[in-house]
């Protein structure tokens, strides 16, 4: 299974990545054959600081789970009104 396949399944959750250029945790918006787009959360404000689109071909690492990742979707649900 392509790393594009597992991903699909993770769409619009919270995860970590780590690329070729950085690292950061965000929300995974799309995941296409040939790049993702990734809303980076900034972890101190709880906002989307930035969107990027990255490579497919450059990601090392996915997190979906951890202490961090539910910190922080529990900080956002906390924010919904």
């Amino acid at each position: 299974m392509k790393l594009q396949e597992k991903l699909k399944s993770f769409e619009n959750q919270y995860v970590f990545i780590r690329w070729a250029m950085g690292g950061e945790y965000g929300k995974l918006r799309y995941v296409g054959e040939d790049y993702i787009e990734f809303d980076i959360v900034d972890v101190n404000y709880m906002t989307v600081k930035e969107t990027m689109l990255i490579a497919s071909h450059l990601i090392f690492e996915v997190a979906i789970g951890g202490a961090d990742i539910a910190r922080i979707v529990a900080e956002i649900s906390s924010q919904l009104n």
